[in-house]
């Protein structure tokens, strides 16, 4: 889609054919050549805001090291996330986004009363929500006066917490953005939480004796503010496209029946990020209630959660690049043609095999370079300065990240295929699979950590991950009747193919070229893998002349790509 900011369509439907919708003539505008466009501004701009994520890491891991103030820092930021997964960019947002789609082509004013009414509810709901957990978190600080670590935890969790509302708000607004055709500037967004977060973490450095425990308060503070400046940038974008308006009483009965979709929705989009809360919990067992269990030493410390945490932060740096873009750029095209069968499924078998073309190699790659990419990111600068993780802490955040790295790509096509599902009406079957892989992942959990520890989370969550994508497969067969690897086998395998070439070439270098002494030494030795890994699967896709590529890199969207 086009990211210019300025250029405002005088309609919705000049605005799809301005951004890149409207490749062909059809209903709606929706085409399939445009959801390689869209992936790509996407994907570059959240490229862009990843880069920026990854430099906050690199400050923020610096603050607080693994250490049970780590694992505070990382639950508090981790719990509002939830929220804003589940309910702004999740469940509400896959409510809200294919009928909001529909009406802003048929009936502009009602989408306005729609989108009015959306935005007071979710603000009503999620303001109450967050006022009754911050006083239940006050309580339990109360009661924790003889727990410091457990109180400080808490106090944190309260001062972050308001994050919650205000980007769930940002996250709706997003959404529709997205379904004006704008996917530019939401994707663009987060780039102001990680400016806002790195901006109120660096004095730290300059601050003789600083404490680390103090300073998560201000960093803390940075983010709910950058969730403000989201909603305060969405609105702006939105200008000339959305009239607010008090009169929503055209747009109730809509709201009403979107809030009782929102319930399965809930539940099956939300099972990585569910998944991944419940690995917070665990994780946090020894810091909120103690170091044994039913009189066991607990196989966790009170480090686990930030290696969990920051470990995670690798593996879903390709998935919200490319995995997520996809799935994202799809969506509101898939609302548009749902009626269409043939075209339906012709858009969800190009976003399949775009998202295993991104998300194979992703997979390998990062199992290769993976540990030497933790070195450069969370170790010190190897001259006892520049903080970070301890040497056994980085062994440990290596192990994490190989068992979650297994599992990019299936990550990526449950995004894709929850979303198809709800695009075409059908909210309870993903609602159905996710639960049964939600008790799955807790039952895996308490299991594999025992043998595990930290790492067993993380082969939990892919396990379940690439048990759901068999099970929405299967699924989208039977319950929508798609043909998904009809005539199409021979793609897969190339793109499977070229992923095995990519990781031999990488394993050869691992092989080849020492393990360096030097954080220096490591960052080359990353990029050096990056770079390579990168330029064998781009020559692969070029010999083999794969449609995938073209798909991505294609300016045009009224080009036939080969199928």
């Amino acid at each position: 889609m086009s990211t210019d900011i300025e250029k405002q369509p005088e309609t919705p439907d000049e605005g799809a054919a301005a951004d890149g919708l409207a490749g062909d003539a059809s209903p709606g505008g929706a085409s399939v050549d445009g959801i390689g466009k869209d992936t790509r501004t996407v994907a570059g701009l959240t490229l862009v805001s990843r880069v920026f994520g990854l430099v906050r890491d690199l400050v923020t891991v610096r603050v607080f090291g693994d250490t049970a103030v780590g694992s505070a820092f990382a639950a508090a930021f981790a719990i509002p996330n939830m929220f804003r997964r589940l309910f702004g960019e999740g469940a509400l947002s896959a409510a809200f986004l294919p009928e909001y789609t529909r009406m802003a082509d048929d009936d502009p004013g009602k989408a306005d009363a729609f989108a009015s009414l959306t935005i007071g509810l979710l603000a009503m709901v999620t303001g109450v929500i967050t006022i009754v957990i911050e006083l239940g978190l006050l309580a339990a600080v109360m009661f924790s006066s003889d727990d410091p670590d457990r109180a400080y935890s808490l106090k944190l969790v309260m001062v972050m917490l308001p994050f919650m509302p205000v980007i769930c708000v940002a996250a709706i607004l997003g959404g529709m953005l997205q379904s004006h055709g704008r996917f530019g500037p939401w994707a663009a967004a987060p780039i102001l939480l990680n400016l806002c977060i790195i901006a109120a973490a660096v004095p730290f450095f300059f601050v003789e004796n600083a404490d680390a425990a103090a300073w998560a308060y201000p960093i803390g503070i940075a983010a709910v503010l950058s969730a403000v400046l989201q909603v305060v940038w969405s609105v702006w974008c939105l200008r000339g496209r959305v009239k607010w308006t008090r009169g929503v009483s055209q747009a109730r009965v809509e709201a009403k029946a979107m809030l009782w979709r929102m319930v399965p929705v809930l539940i099956g989009l939300g099972t990585l990020q569910l998944n991944s809360f419940v690995d917070t919990v665990i994780a946090m067992y020894p810091n909120w209630v103690g170091p044994t269990v039913f009189g066991y030493d607990y196989p966790l410390d009170e480090s686990s959660n930030a290696v969990l945490f920051y470990a995670q932060r690798l593996y879903q740096f390709p998935l919200g690049v490319f995995g997520i873009a996809v799935a994202t750029a799809a969506f509101p095209a898939l609302s548009r043609v749902a009626k269409d069968k043939e075209r339906f499924s012709e858009m969800l078998r190009r976003g399949v095999r775009l998202s295993l073309y991104i998300g194979l190699p992703a997979s390998v790659g990062l199992m290769i370079v993976g540990p030497s990419l933790i070195k450069v990111m969370y170790s010190g600068f190897g001259d006892g300065t520049g903080g970070g993780f301890s040497d056994e802490g980085i062994v440990r955040a290596s192990e994490v990240l190989m068992g979650y790295a297994i599992a990019v790509w299936a990550y990526s096509l449950n995004q894709l295929f929850t979303r198809a599902f709800y695009a075409s009406g059908d909210t309870k079957t993903p609602m159905k699979i996710a639960l049964v892989m939600v008790g799955f992942n807790v039952c895996l959990n308490v299991v594999l950590i025992w043998w595990l520890k930290e790492a067993g989370l993380a082969w939990s969550t892919a396990i379940c991950a690439i048990g759901q994508t068999v099970g929405l497969v299967i699924a989208a067969k039977r319950k929508l009747g798609l043909e998904l690897l009809s005539g199409k086998t021979q793609a897969f395998v190339i793109i499977a193919v070229g992923s095995v070439v990519m990781g031999a070439v990488l394993m050869g270098m691992v092989n080849i070229y020492s393990e360096p002494g030097s954080w220096g030494g490591q960052l080359v030795r990353v990029l050096m893998l990056t770079s390579v890994g990168a330029v064998v699967y781009g020559v692969w896709s070029i010999v083999m002349k794969m449609d995938e590529l073209s798909w991505l890199i294609s300016r045009s969207t009224s080009e036939e790509s080969k199928e």
